[in-house]
């Protein structure tokens, strides 16, 4: 099938004395919404999580839309009306004048589509999950360190700007627990199923399946991959190991990144899981994975559990049922407990004393600022990249590696020791084949 860009529709030419194609003005140049200020933007996967950036892209000069699904141009292009259509995103980013790609396709090609992206210096906001194996988040991660001064890179946790982010890590920070020791992040989802699907009937007209396989290995087409609606189609298929990461690519990326947010976190030096009996094509439902963290500049080495589809930490008093809580975060330290979810916290001291009388709160002037819209934080900071994003490619790449190694973990059966320089497991060879994955013929994820 041709990978050419069809013809419904041609971008419009924005004409500015001295504009070079590939460049970005980053000064207005006629006041703030001048066509000359804007950025030539891409979105890649048109329909799904791509309808929840239509208004904030809209602001921008939204040159290209890509998708393997015909059927979604129509629609995407009364939005965007002089926009050139691709179906495949290796050819999208390839148009000429592209600044900057929203991301929002299946999981398996994130990885692929950001670390081409980056190396295009185009900007890039990739919905999560970031990778589905270690060596992607390494790869991308890798790159986005020699790029992280000139690009703006944001991967689509947009719960972080809720302002309870910010209250639990000042907590955290000033000690309202004490000295940190642990922290614990859970998610109650479960969508159990057998194995890939059987091969059923073909692709609609229009319909590139080919090409939403991308990297992964074949897998024959059948309608149930696709039998979501616009939000939750990603519940149809991310949990199979050759196409996303279980719960741990989804609403695990989002509420570990609470925890993340908080403790500050590098890389593990050590991994062990537990769960469901091994499936060879899906991921676990039930599963806990453990980690060890090393110390940084103001806390020592902690450990770090993530939990899901009914595994869950001991509650730190049988009056709190934890379970009632669907994805929250727990957090330990020397003086107590801090519980929380995205939009609310609770303290617990230790004793029936406990006066908290060695926590001082910090004054309301010194509190986190608000982050804002989120993809308008990526927005300002492709326009001027020594503004920070509170998800970037650094930030969010450590903490798939980490979640993804308990993957490993939990397919070795053991206790592994981890190499965050290296990528590899020193004690458990056997682990190292689980940090990546075969690719079929034709898709690097070099670019």
């Amino acid at each position: 099938m041709s990978t050419q860009p069809t013809p419904l529709s041609r971008r419009r030419f924005v004409g500015a004395a001295g504009l070079v194609a590939g460049s970005m003005i980053t000064r207005p140049l006629f006041g703030q919404n001048a066509p000359s200020n804007k950025l030539n933007v891409a979105l890649i996967g048109v329909w799904g999580r791509g309808l929840a950036h239509y208004d904030s892209i809209s602001e921008e000069n939204v040159v290209a839309l890509c998708d393997i699904n015909e059927a979604r141009f129509p629609d995407a292009l009364k939005r965007f009306p002089n926009a050139t259509t691709y179906i495949d995103w290796r050819k999208c980013l390839d148009h000429k004048g592209l600044d900057a790609v929203v991301v929002c396709t299946p999981d398996h090609t994130h990885a692929f589509i950001a670390n081409w992206a980056l190396k295009r210096n185009l900007h890039c906001y990739c919905e999560k999950p970031l990778a589905i194996t270690v060596n992607e988040a390494r790869t991308v991660r890798a790159t986005w360190e020699t790029k992280k001064t000139k690009l703006a890179t944001q991967v689509g946790m947009q719960r972080h700007a809720n302002p309870n982010f910010n209250r639990v890590r000042e907590l955290i920070r000033d000690g309202a627990i004490g000295e940190l020791k642990a922290a614990y992040a859970w998610g109650n989802r479960q969508i159990p199923k057998p194995g890939y699907f059987p091969e059923e009937g073909q692709p609609p007209a229009g319909f590139h399946y080919d090409l939403w396989l991308g990297p992964s290995p074949f897998h024959p087409y059948n309608p149930a991959y696709f039998s979501g609606g616009a939000g939750a189609n990603c519940l149809s298929w991310n949990m199979f190991w050759d196409f996303g990461a279980g719960q741990i690519g989804d609403m695990g990326s989002h509420t570990m990144d609470l925890l993340w947010n908080a403790v500050d976190g590098g890389l593990p030096t050590s991994a062990e899981a537990k769960g469901d009996a091994y499936n060879s094509d899906v991921t676990p439902v039930k599963c806990e994975s453990h980690f060890e963290l090393p110390a940084n500049d103001w806390r020592g080495p902690i450990s770090v559990a993530w939990y899901q589809g009914g595994a869950m930490p001991s509650s730190p008093k049988p009056q709190i049922d934890l379970t009632k809580i669907g994805h929250g975060a727990m957090f330990k330290g020397t003086k107590g407990f801090l519980i929380a979810d995205f939009d609310s916290r609770l303290i617990l001291p230790y004793g029936n004393d406990a006066d908290m009388s060695y926590y001082k709160p910090r004054k309301k002037e010194d509190m986190l600022p608000d982050i804002g819209h989120f993809q308008k934080q990526w927005f300002d900071a492709c326009r001027d990249p020594s503004k920070p994003t509170a998800c970037n490619f650094g930030y969010s790449a450590d903490m798939i590696e980490m979640m993804l190694l308990g993957l490993v973990a939990y397919r070795t059966g053991k206790k592994i020791q981890y190499d965050g320089k290296t990528g590899t497991s020193p004690d458990t060879p056997e682990a190292n084949a689980f940090m990546k994955k075969e690719y079929r013929d034709g898709w690097n994820i070099d670019g």
